[in-house]
C-alpha cells in the first residue's frame, strides 16, 4: 500500500492559493484515475484505488496546514504502512520557480506542514515532492504570501509544475523513486 498525501488548507477560501499545491496535485491525480477524493476519515478527505494490483490512497488532510501531521499519523498508524510508502506533496518557496524537486527524505525546511508531519511521525525518511511557488517578495509577510493566489503568467507555469508532480507520482508508483528523481529533478517548467 502507498499513501499519497497532498498538503493544503481546507475550504474554498484557500482553494487556489500557493499553499494548496499538494491538494492541486491530488485533485489532478484523482481526475486522471477517474475518481473523486471525497470520503472522510482520519481527519482527511481520501479515496482508495487499486493501481496495477497495489492499493493506493490519495489523502488531503483537513486539519489545516500547520497540523497536517495529526491526520498523516492517524492514517499511517491505521494501516501500519512503512514510512517509505508515504509520499508527501507540498509547496516550497526555497527552490526556483518553475521547478519541482523529489527527495527520498530530509528536513522540513521552513514548511510548517512538514514540521508537523515529521514531529508526529518522529521520522523524516519518507519521500516528498516539492513544487516551487516562487520566492517571497521582501514586502510580503510569509503567511500572506503562501495564502495568496498566482498571477495569470505564474498560474501557467505552476499548472505545468502540478502536471509534472502528478506524472512524478505515477512514475514513482510504476518505476520507483530513483526513476522519478532522474526524470523530473532539474527540469525547468518555465518554458
Amino acid at each position: 500500500m502507498k499513501i499519497i498525501v497532498g498538503l493544503g488548507n481546507p475550504g474554498l477560501k484557500y482553494e487556489a492559493t500557493r499553499h494548496n499545491a499538494g491538494f492541486m496535485v491530488i485533485d489532478l491525480l484523482a481526475k486522471k484515475l477517474g475518481i473523486k477524493v471525497k470520503k472522510i476519515k482520519w481527519k482527511s478527505l481520501y479515496e482508495k484505488v487499486n493501481l496495477r494490483g497495489e492499493s493506493i490512497i490519495l489523502l488531503k488532510p483537513q486539519t489545516f496546514m500547520n497540523n497536517s501531521g495529526i491526520a498523516v499519523k492517524e492514517i499511517v498508524d491505521y494501516f501500519g504502512v512503512d514510512i517509505e510508502d508515504l509520499i508527501v506533496i507540498y509547496d516550497d518557496i526555497d527552490i526556483p520557480f518553475g521547478t519541482i524537486r523529489i527527495k527520498k527524505s530530509g528536513s522540513s525546511g521552513s514548511h510548517n506542514g512538514m514540521k508537523s508531519i515529521i514531529y508526529h511521525l518522529n521520522d523524516d525518511s519518507f519521500p516528498r515532492i516539492r513544487l516551487s511557488i516562487g520566492k517571497k517578495p521582501d514586502y510580503f509577510d510569509l503567511a500572506d504570501y503562501v495564502l495568496s493566489g498566482f498571477s495569470k503568467k505564474e498560474a501557467e507555469v505552476f499548472d505545468r509544475e502540478v502536471s509534472a508532480a502528478a506524472s512524478a507520482v505515477e512514475r514513482i508508483l510504476s518505476e520507483g523513486l530513483d526513476a522519478a528523481m532522474n526524470e523530473f529533478n532539474g527540469m525547468d517548467y518555465m518554458l
